[in-house]
């Protein structure tokens, strides 16, 4: 399953790129499934980002690997995560983040998601779900990045 998500901000690429950081990752987070990170390396090529969803006898690992990041010739700067150790059921994840310049010199940071469990039926089961939990994303980005058309303010982490 794919599905694209596009949030506008403010705030440029560069400035949105710089803030992809653990603090960030931690508010992103939606409120279900409960989730306890263990490690964040970044998101650069080759790090790494472990969480545990669950609790108690539900818990179940997921590893995370940087694969790609960089910047495109229009400014548009990315990362790719890919699953290794995923929960079930589902089978492959593969994310990438791209932070490309809006004409207003803001960003549209866009959600490029794809997924499999081991069933297409099941994926499309999961689909409301997984929209849900990415579009939680919005005014989070939008609390640290700006919302158009307000001028740019960037948040430092904690803060409304």
């Amino acid at each position: 399953m794919h599905f694209l998500l596009r949030t506008h901000v403010a705030a440029t690429p560069a400035q949105v790129w710089a803030g992809f950081t653990r603090e960030l990752f931690l508010d992103l987070a939606p409120p279900f499934p409960p989730f306890h990170l263990l490690r964040f390396d970044g998101c650069h090529r080759g790090d790494e980002v472990h969480l545990e969803l669950g609790a108690g006898p539900l818990r179940q690992l997921w590893t995370s690997l940087i694969t790609d990041h960089g910047t495109q010739p229009d400014g548009t700067y990315f990362f790719v995560d890919e699953g290794q150790t995923l929960p079930k059921p589902l089978r492959f994840w593969r994310h990438r983040h791209l932070l490309q310049p809006a004409p207003d010199g803001g960003t549209f940071i866009v959600e490029d998601l794809e997924y499999r469990s081991p069933f297409r039926w099941l994926d499309t089961l999961l689909y409301p779900a997984m929209w849900a939990q990415f579009a939680w994303r919005r005014p989070i980005y939008r609390r640290y990045f700006g919302r158009p058309g307000a001028g740019v303010r960037i948040s430092e982490p904690g803060t409304p």
